[in-house]
């Protein structure tokens, strides 16, 4: 069973369009970086727009140990990547639909970028 935010979290996190990710380098530096965030069934989704080219992205994948900022709130998360299908479907459904008056929204369903989809669990 996987963790769970707190449900004032879950609903900050649905009801926000922007949180910024921060990731740790190789070398030990720490970066932020603006990105979209959908939340489904109590669970936290992301995704990198440029793919696995995509800094945070690799900074990530090679350290799962992250955090977000939300409103003030530095949070301790911890990523997992998504690997079954249709629930990254269902995931690229929300994020059409949340994001549906944002010209961006399409550039996050495009195939190479469902590879990135990470669910995030408070650390």
């Amino acid at each position: 069973m996987s963790k769970q935010f707190y449900p004032n979290v879950l609903n900050q996190l649905a009801n926000t369009d922007e949180i910024e990710i921060e990731t740790r380098s190789a070398t030990g530096r720490t970066h932020r970086t603006i990105i979209w965030v959908m939340v489904d069934n109590n669970d936290v989704y992301v995704r990198s727009v440029r793919g696995q080219n995509g800094r945070w992205y690799q900074e990530i994948i090679a350290n799962p140990d992250a955090a977000i900022h939300l409103d003030g709130q530095r949070l301790a998360v911890y990523a997992l990547p998504v690997t079954d299908e249709a629930l990254i479907a269902q995931v690229s459904n929300n994020i059409l639909q949340k994001y549906r008056g944002s010209p961006s929204a399409r550039s996050m369903v495009r195939k190479e970028i469902l590879p990135t989809t990470l669910r995030l669990e408070p650390a």
